[in-house]
């Protein structure tokens, strides 16, 4: 049985952004890899649908909470055993307990890297991506213990978020040397010292131009061209483009005054953590 690395991110922060990157750091190809065989050997997600019906057959509308509760550590081991090395873990779960049970299994975990952004950008991109608006994406980025359905048409079981502070506060609020956290925003703007951290944290020793390479073919252009030449599976039909912007700060053109002292007055304390608070707030 191997061990899981976990790619952890509240939902719309850059886990996509980081397996790229991963994916294209290991392949160490002069193209771009395909984004839409992003799981595979290297990589798998704790919310894929399949794990879990390995455990219970019945139809997923018969599963009751506590049911999938008990059965996602039981899935981690499953994850953690398709292979005897290390493998990387997608997860948007909160790190907590629900039901009784652990949302993550520490027992097969060896590591993580926890991806965090800032909450006003978010709100944007959680908005369009769930396709409601962006005060309905506030609200929920605010509810502690929010829990996402269950999605059949995209075969995924639901999620335990959190609100947005809760989330962060889970995987980042204790230090470990087992625990790597990126802010998107430094992915943006310092890719290289950025992607290159992430690398030696998971004990690896690129060249300078494998490294570059794979910043290269994972960056948002390349991402955004293959998802107009090929689509990508993981959009949801209420988004247009999965891959829309690649930005940081665009907040500041899509919310209202109202909306940023909500998100402020809501998160204000993960947001100075991370450096995320206007200076006018």
């Amino acid at each position: 049985m191997g061990d899981i690395v976990w790619l952890a991110s509240f939902p719309k922060s850059g886990n996509t952004w980081m397996r790229a990157f991963l994916h294209n750091l290991f392949s160490n190809r002069e193209r771009s890899f395909d984004v839409n065989r992003m799981a595979g050997e290297l990589l798998q997600s704790d919310g894929a649908l399949m794990w879990f019906q390995m455990l219970d057959r019945r139809p997923l509308a018969e599963w009751l909470p506590e049911d999938v509760a008990s059965m996602r550590p039981r899935v981690n081991e499953l994850i953690a055993r398709a292979q005897k090395g290390s493998l990387f873990c997608k997860t948007h779960n909160a790190l907590m307990t629900i039901c009784g049970y652990p949302t993550i299994n520490l027992a097969v975990t060896s590591g993580a890297i926890y991806i965090v952004r800032n909450p006003l950008d978010v709100a944007v991109s959680f908005a369009d991506f769930m396709g409601f608006g962006v005060d309905d994406a506030i609200e929920h980025m605010a509810t502690d213990n929010l829990e996402t359905p269950h999605d059949p048409a995209m075969n995924n079981v639901g999620i335990i978020l959190g609100s947005w502070s809760q989330h962060v506060e889970s995987w980042t609020g204790n230090p470990n040397p087992r625990l790597h956290v990126v802010r998107y925003e430094d992915m943006l703007d310092h890719p290289s010292k950025t992607f290159g951290a992430t690398a030696r944290f998971l004990g690896l020793k690129p060249s300078r131009q494998r490294l570059l390479r794979a910043i290269r073919n994972s960056s948002f252009k390349a991402l955004r061209r293959q998802e107009d030449q090929r689509g990508f599976k993981e959009k949801p039909p209420t988004q247009e483009k999965f891959f829309r912007r690649g930005t940081a700060g665009h907040w500041r053109q899509e919310l209202t005054p109202e909306q940023v002292e909500r998100v402020c007055s809501q998160h204000r304390v993960q947001m100075e953590r991370f450096d995320y608070l206007p200076r006018d707030s």
